[in-house]
């Protein structure tokens, strides 16, 4: 499993890791799929568009509900995991390795991040 404690955490669940020079890959938490149920569909941005921190980006949808997925931090989009559109269950499966959504040329990290101890508490887990 990966390590989660060097993610950031926004309060829509949504995770963040910085891979250097100012990209990071973004994706749901394990919390939020495990709320979600089976998911079914993953809609995402397209490569080359913008991402603004706190904006709807896309939409997830689970045999349960339909939900906006909001982006954590404000961009470019340079890479969409495309396995998660044509396989979503792997959001489900792996949400912190193959179950990533995008990767985002950023601008700057929100302070509003949460680290794995302020989302754990969030979430009382």
């Amino acid at each position: 499993m990966a390590d989660t404690n060097d993610l950031k955490y926004s309060k829509d669940h949504e995770w963040v890791r910085v891979d250097g020079d100012d990209v990071a890959t973004v994706g749901v938490t394990a919390f939020a799929a495990n709320q979600l149920g089976d998911v079914v569909y993953v809609d995402l941005p397209e490569v080359g568009s913008s991402v603004k921190a706190g904006s709807e980006m896309g939409e997830i949808e689970s045999t349960k509900s339909v939900s906006e997925l909001f982006s954590p931090i404000s961009g470019e989009v340079l890479e969409v995991n495309d396995d998660v559109v044509d396989t979503p269950e792997t959001v489900n499966a792996s949400p912190f390795e193959d179950g990533w959504l995008i990767r985002v040329k950023y601008t700057e990290l929100p302070g509003d991040l949460l680290d794995a101890q302020q989302y754990a508490e969030l979430t009382g887990e």
